[in-house]
């Protein structure tokens, strides 16, 4: 069963089209991406999902069926929009957040200590919130996020403000939980971020459904005709190669339509080469959203 079922819902603020049309589901136990630019729809489509905002049309379901206030406390949702208390500590500001979400005290003060020993909060425990800096801020969201255990989590740009050993830090984090069973959400318009996490996604632009599914799958779906390759000896001149770009520590072979990869490989051995690397060149998602909105934007209105 799904966790969340989102099934052809539309949202409109004035003339503008937030949402337009959308379908997807969340499978129990994923780790799944939301993308797509700013001002995409991915916000709208999750308070819609949160029932922050009705849908003009469509229909959600959350861990079984419609939401209500019981199933809130099953899920940690931590808006790009943050909301700590700014002028109270923060260990008193965790606590009382977790109580909201009826977590007993003590429990509550023992899971904190160990987040606050991870995320190396503890010198800080005492300080106003607002005292913090963006980064702390960030961090103590995700632990208000994570504090009461939820079985969906739905996380709103997750590693904004956080310098790149916190944003590993927290990409591990959310990794260790969706291996415990959790679900995920993750929206972003950080790509490459999605790809390192995430099994399957949705990207939307301008509230539509671009691009849904199993994520190898679609970057497959774009691959051109090219191979990358790394060669121990100078790669030399190839017949059957349109073109050939440096792509990070190899080389992008652009093949003529009518050669098969697998000729480039015969022929790299039948030259005596010490092949350290042969693979289809799939394209990022941020090469493929490109491909997609250029695409749109060329089809008549």
């Amino acid at each position: 069963m799904p966790s969340v079922f989102v099934s052809n819902i539309s949202k409109s603020f004035g003339k503008v089209r937030a949402v337009d049309e959308v379908t997807f589901e969340v499978q129990e136990g994923e780790l799944f991406g939301l993308l797509g630019p700013n001002g995409a729809g991915k916000t709208t489509t999750i308070r819609i999902i949160l029932d922050i905002y009705k849908p003009d049309s469509g229909s959600i379901s959350v861990l079984g069926g419609p939401m209500n206030e019981a199933k809130k406390n099953r899920i940690g949702y931590m808006p790009e929009e943050r909301g700590l208390y700014q002028d109270v500590p923060l260990e008193r500001c965790l606590l009382y957040l977790a109580s909201l979400k009826n977590v007993d005290r003590a429990v509550a003060r023992e899971r904190l200590e160990g987040y606050l020993e991870k995320f190396d909060l503890q010198a800080y425990r005492k300080k106003k919130v607002k005292e913090l800096s963006k980064g702390m801020q960030q961090k103590a969201q995700i632990i208000a996020t994570l504090l009461h255990n939820p079985e969906l989590i739905i996380i709103d740009e997750p590693f904004s403000g956080l310098d790149p050993i916190n944003t590993r830090l927290v990409k591990d984090m959310l990794l260790q939980i969706h291996q415990q069973g959790t679900t995920i959400i993750m929206s972003t318009h950080q790509m490459h971020q999605v790809e390192e996490l995430c099994d399957r996604i949705l990207l939307v632009d301008h509230g539509r459904v671009m691009l849904y599914g199993d994520l190898d799958q679609i970057r497959r779906q774009f691959s051109g005709h090219a191979v990358l390759v790394r060669t121990r000896e100078p790669l030399p001149a190839l017949s059957g190669v349109a073109h050939h770009e440096v792509y990070n520590s190899a080389t992008k072979l652009v093949l003529e339509d009518h050669i098969h990869p697998q000729e480039i490989l015969q022929e790299l051995v039948a030259r005596q080469l010490t092949v350290e690397q042969f693979e289809i060149a799939l394209p990022t998602l941020d090469e493929i959203f490109i491909q997609v909105v250029e695409k749109r934007e060329s089809q008549p209105a």
